[in-house]
C-alpha cells in the first residue's frame, strides 16, 4: 500500500498550520468565515500539488512504478473513485502542468497561466475546468499569443467571478476568435417551423403542445405573464396556492376569451415588445437585436416586427447605458421600468441570470429615506438577491458610468472589492 507523506504546508501549502476545528461555538461569524477562506485556498492548493504529482508519475509510467496498466487506474484505486472520475482528474493535471514525453522532451502545459493560479490557490478546479474546455475549442489558426492572452483574461476573471462568469466570457472570446463559426454538419438543414398540436380527449379536455419561433413564443409569455401572477390574499388572507401551470392554464383561457372579444382584429391588440440594438450596429446597419432582453433577433426579424407590433426602440452606448428611449405612452414607471431593463438586462446581482420578468426594482438609498425613483437610484434584483440585499451585510450603488456594482460583506472578500454582473452584457476584455 502507497502511503503518501505528511503534507508540511511548505512554501505554498498552510495546512499544517491551520488550527483544528475545536469549540466552533465561539467562533465568531467573521473568525468562522475566515477559516473557510483559508481552507478554500489550501485545498485549491493541494488540489494544483496533486496534479503535478500525477503528471510526474504519469510520465514515468504506472506500470513501471507500481505495475499498473494506467496511471488512472492506479489512482483511481488509490482515490477510491471510478477510473472515469479518475481519467477526469488525471486530464486536468495535465492541462495545467507540463510534463515529458516518452522520448524525454518537454510537453509544455496547455493551460499554464491557470496552473500557476490554482497553485496559488487563487482559482479551483471548477474554474480550471471551464477554462481548459474553452482552450480546446480554440481553432488551430489562431496564433499563439492571441491565445496565451485569452486565457490570461479568463484567469484573471476567474480570480473574483462564478464558472459560469467564465463561461460566457469565454463564449464571447471565441466568438471573436472564430467569427465564421464551425461549418453546419447539414448543407442544407432543415428549416425549423413553429408547430402546434391540439387534441380532444373523451372528457371534453384539450390536450396542447409543440413549438414556437422566438417571436411568437416572446409574444405569448409577454401576453401571459401578467395574466398567470399570483394572485394577492384577500379578506380572508389565504394565498394563492395555484401551481405555476395551473396558473399559465388560466391565464391562456384569459388570453383566449379577451381574443374572442375583439371584433374584426383576430389577433387583438398588438403586444408590446422591447426591441435594443447597439449604437455601433444602428449606424453599420449590420447586427443583431434583442428582444425583450431574451432573445437575440436579425435586423430583418425586427424590421418584420416593426410591421405588426408596437416596436419601443431604444439605443445602447458602448457600456450598454440607455442613450435614448421611446415611450408608446406618457407613464414614468413603465419607462423607467424599460430603462432599468435595458441597463440591467436582468438580476443586476454579480452571477445571476434572473430575466427581467422575474425582477423587482429596488431602491439603492430607500425611497423612506429621501431616495428617489430615478434611473440612477434604481436596480433590478430577483426576489432571492433582494432579499439578500435587506437582510445581509452586501452594499450596491451605481458607478460613475451609470452601472450598478455590489460591494460584499468582509466576511466574503476582506478588500471589499465592487462586483458587477457579466451575464447580461458584453465581457470588457
Amino acid at each position: 500500500m502507497f502511503y503518501p507523506a505528511r503534507y508540511d504546508g511548505g512554501v505554498s501549502g498552510n495546512l499544517s498550520t491551520l488550527e483544528p476545528p475545536q469549540e466552533l461555538w465561539r467562533r465568531s461569524g467573521r473568525e468562522l468565515a475566515d477559516e473557510v477562506r483559508t481552507r478554500l485556498e489550501a485545498m485549491w492548493r493541494l488540489d494544483a500539488e496533486l496534479g503535478q504529482y500525477l503528471v510526474e508519475i504519469d510520465s514515468r509510467g504506472a506500470s513501471k512504478l507500481y505495475g499498473y496498466g494506467s496511471t488512472a487506474a492506479w489512482f483511481a484505486h488509490m482515490a477510491r473513485m471510478s477510473r472515469g472520475d479518475a481519467k477526469k482528474y488525471l486530464d486536468r493535471a495535465h492541462g495545467l502542468n507540463p510534463g515529458r514525453n516518452i522520448d524525454g522532451t518537454e510537453l509544455p502545459a496547455v493551460a499554464p497561466a491557470t496552473g500557476a493560479a490554482a497553485l496559488d490557490g487563487e482559482i479551483g478546479p471548477h474554474h480550471s475546468d471551464r477554462i481548459l474546455h474553452f482552450l480546446k475549442k480554440v481553432p488551430s489558426f489562431v496564433s499563439e499569443e492571441d491565445r496565451s492572452k485569452a486565457e490570461k483574461i479568463l484567469v484573471e476573471l476567474a480570480r473574483h467571478a462564478t464558472p459560469q462568469e467564465v463561461v460566457k466570457a469565454a463564449d464571447e472570446l471565441l466568438a471573436r476568435m472564430d467569427q465564421d463559426g464551425k461549418p453546419p454538419k447539414d448543407p442544407d438543414p432543415p428549416e425549423r417551423k413553429p408547430e402546434l398540436r391540439v387534441r380532444q380527449r373523451k372528457d371534453g379536455w384539450f390536450d396542447i403542445d409543440g413549438q414556437l419561433d422566438p417571436i411568437t413564443g416572446t409574444r405569448l409569455s409577454t401576453i401571459l405573464d401578467p395574466l398567470a401572477t399570483p394572485r394577492p390574499a384577500g379578506e380572508d388572507k389565504w394565498p394563492d396556492l395555484r401551481s405555476v401551470p395551473e396558473r399559465y392554464g388560466e391565464a391562456f383561457g384569459e388570453a383566449i376569451a379577451m381574443l374572442a372579444n375583439v371584433p374584426d382584429v383576430p389577433g387583438g391588440d398588438r403586444a408590446q415588445l422591447l426591441v435594443t440594438v447597439t449604437l455601433e450596429d444602428l449606424k453599420s446597419k449590420l447586427g443583431t437585436a434583442c428582444l425583450d432582453m431574451v432573445s437575440t433577433i436579425t435586423a430583418t426579424e425586427a424590421r418584420m416586427l416593426a410591421c405588426d407590433c408596437q416596436i419601443i426602440p431604444a439605443v445602447l452606448g458602448t457600456k450598454g447605458e440607455p442613450l435614448d428611449l421611446g415611450r408608446a405612452k406618457r407613464l414614468v414607471t413603465p419607462a423607467l421600468r424599460k430603462a432599468l431593463t435595458i441597463r440591467d438586462g436582468g438580476c443586476a446581482f454579480p452571477g445571476c441570470h434572473r430575466k427581467p420578468r422575474h425582477c423587482d426594482a429596488h431602491h439603492v438609498t430607500m425611497w423612506i429615506h429621501g431616495g428617489l425613483t430615478v434611473l440612477r437610484n434604481l436596480v433590478l434584483l430577483c426576489g432571492a438577491h433582494h432579499r439578500l440585499l435587506h437582510k445581509a451585510d452586501w452594499t450596491v450603488r451605481i458607478a460613475e458610468d451609470g452601472l450598478p456594482e455590489f460591494i460584499p460583506p468582509d466576511y466574503v472578500d476582506p478588500l471589499r472589492t465592487p462586483k458587477r454582473n457579466i451575464l447580461h452584457r458584453p465581457v470588457a476584455v
